[in-house]
């Protein structure tokens, strides 16, 4: 698979909820940079800290957190960056904004992983301290 291919797996697996495939797309050794000032910012070392982050993502917005479309995917290397938009909702708040994420991949396997929000401060709000 190219770069390409992987970042759209990584995007459809994150979509469909398709946790065997996530699992098989990151590297068990996955480095997850995490933007913001918030509960959930900072580096995520590993596949168990990585899904540690998600479950309590999931539960703090309900189920409701999602990568909602995935529009372009551009390759650099074992660089690709995919132009998504992202939505929550959580006890009467709420964020939809786009973002990108920059996977680096090596070997078939997502290594890192850098997000980017357009509105850090909003999305600090949403997930809180």
């Amino acid at each position: 698979m190219t770069t390409i291919d992987i970042g759209k797996a990584y995007i459809k697996a994150v979509q469909t909820g398709d946790q065997a495939m996530l699992g098989e797309l990151l590297s068990p050794q996955v480095i997850w940079h995490q933007p913001g000032n918030n509960q959930f910012s900072g580096t995520k070392n590993g596949i168990a800290e990585f899904g540690a982050m998600m479950g309590a993502m999931m539960a703090k917005s309900g189920g409701s957190f999602a990568i909602t479309h995935g529009h372009r995917y551009l390759a650099n290397g074992d660089l690709v960056a995919i132009e998504i938009e992202f939505a929550g909702q959580r006890e009467g708040a709420k964020v939809d904004q786009p973002g990108i994420d920059l996977l680096r991949v090596q070997d078939g396997k997502i290594v890192e992983v850098w997000l980017f929000s357009s509105d850090p401060e909003e999305e600090d709000q949403f997930w809180g301290k």
